[in-house]
């Protein structure tokens, strides 16, 4: 039998059928949709007199047009109020578990999905969302789809597919002090650009990927896209398995036991090969940080920010004089010290209760500088219960940052959970790219504990020495 890769062994367990030069059907085991990509696809069904194929195999939350503002969850913004009661209206309809706003169940659907349990090894996952390419951490092959997409996906559980190719990011080491799992996606993206994975899924790797613990790899796999890549994955391994024991949707009794025997096949092969191959040392890596406006432009946070000079590509010029432009940075310059207006914490890269205990490491004890806005904004509702179990709220609250109920939150600018033109943000989003957090907001991608180490300093820091203090 031919050695596969992991991708390989999930992608050829889905595949319906494949005719020579065409896309293959592959079946989708888990289609999760929430209020901002589903209203089209739910209206094209109508309009074709068609019904939700899985029902049973669809789960719907409300995140991205949901306000975070405690108590009142009053939603300001009347396209979003829209969107919400569109998404109500749908599941009804048609059947679909929904988990509405004000839910003990509810967040966003990349949080909610892994800690429900729906999110287990082997699946094929999709959502109408870039960042579905999280639930790979699992060993799911996840990736997000466009609105006709999903329409199709509800219609008939399957879903057009030309087979991408694999890459291998292979990160051996240790991660230091102050080094985190956001730090390793943001170097890959630094190292190879936000289009050097087209084309791939990327298998992450190694020693210090195994190290992560599962937040930690959601996180690694969260910004796969943001890379170029279709999808992320990482081998199920031990701390899969104890991740998932026990949860809501996760299998049960003697179903568990069987499903962790077939879960522990889907490794790749050993004598499976990868069409491509990228190595990071983790030992060297340190605290990153965006300077520009895609996630691709970033740099160790003690490091000037480059010049036009280092460029040789033209476009890469112009896209690099257009983003420091943009930012209002001058180039060959370092970030540190860079003053600093907002910091968020939260999204669905680095929203989990893991972020929010590094996070409170920094802020206990200390306060947010003066005029620095700082929303910390947990995934889930099980998150913000789990974070005001171990006082984590207190530490945030006595240190001056706000305490938001779940939701994205300033990661899409809803809600007025945004940035006002020219202000510089820390924020442990995805992206960076122009007016994502507000209309001429700018904005520098990093960890929970330099976001933190920025709120307590009011300026780009390096959080070790804070860590370190």
């Amino acid at each position: 039998m031919k050695a596969k890769t992991l991708f390989q062994k999930v992608w050829d367990d889905h595949v319906v059928v494949q005719e020579p030069e065409r896309p293959a059907v592959l079946y989708i085991d888990l289609h999760l949709i929430h209020e901002v990509t589903s209203p089209q696809a739910f209206t094209g069904l109508r309009e074709r007199g068609l019904e939700v194929r899985r029902p049973d195999k669809t789960v719907a939350t409300m995140d991205h047009s949901t306000p975070t503002l405690p108590k009142s969850l009053w939603v300001i913004d009347d396209q979003a109020k829209a969107q919400l009661a569109m998404l109500e209206r749908n599941c009804k309809e048609f059947g679909i578990e929904l988990y509405p706003l004000g839910d003990s169940r509810n967040g966003i659907v990349h949080v909610i999905g892994p800690e429900r349990g729906f999110t287990q090894p082997g699946k094929t996952i999709v959502c109408g969302d870039s960042h579905t390419s999280t639930h790979g951490a699992f060993g799911a092959l996840a990736f997000g789809i466009g609105t006709s997409e999903v329409e199709h996906v509800l219609a008939t559980q399957c879903l057009l597919q030309r087979k991408p190719k694999t890459l291998e990011v292979r990160i051996e080491g240790q991660l230091m002090p102050g080094v985190t799992a956001k730090d390793i996606i943001l170097a890959l993206c630094a190292k190879i650009g936000t289009g050097g994975a087209t084309g791939h899924v990327i298998e992450y790797t190694g020693s210090a990927i195994e190290s992560l613990d599962m937040d930690g790899r959601m996180t690694v796999c969260n910004m796969s896209i943001e890379a170029g890549a279709r999808a992320g994955m990482i081998a199920p391994d031990e701390t899969t398995f104890a991740y998932l024991e026990g949860r809501d949707f996760a299998p049960k009794g003697p179903e568990w036991d069987a499903a962790v025997e077939r879960w522990k096949a889907l490794r790749t092969d050993e004598d499976a090969s990868y069409d491509q191959t990228v190595v990071i040392d983790a030992n060297k890596l340190e605290p990153m940080i965006t300077y520009g406006t895609n996630p691709g432009m970033g740099m160790l946070i003690g490091q000037s920010t480059p010049t036009t000079d280092s460029f040789t590509d033209s476009s890469q010029k112009a896209a690099f004089e257009k983003a420091m432009g943009y930012m209002g940075l001058e180039p060959g310059k370092p970030l540190l010290g860079q003053k600093v207006d907002v910091v968020f914490i939260g999204s669905c890269t680095n929203s989990r209760i893991s972020d929010l205990r590094m996070a409170a490491g920094v802020f206990s004890g200390r306060k947010v500088a003066d005029g620095v806005r700082t929303l910390v904004v947990p995934g889930s509702h099980d998150v913000k219960k789990q974070a005001e179990a171990e006082g984590l709220d207190q530490i945030f609250i006595e240190a001056g940052a706000e305490w938001r109920q779940p939701g994205c939150s300033m990661c899409i600018a809803m809600n007025g959970d945004n940035l006002e033109p020219g202000q510089y943000a820390v924020s442990t989003s995805n992206r960076n790219f122009e007016g994502r957090q507000g209309k001429g907001g700018r904005t520098f991608l990093a960890s929970p504990l330099t976001a933190a180490a920025a709120a307590i300093t009011g300026e780009v820091t390096d959080p070790r020495s804070l860590l370190l203090s």
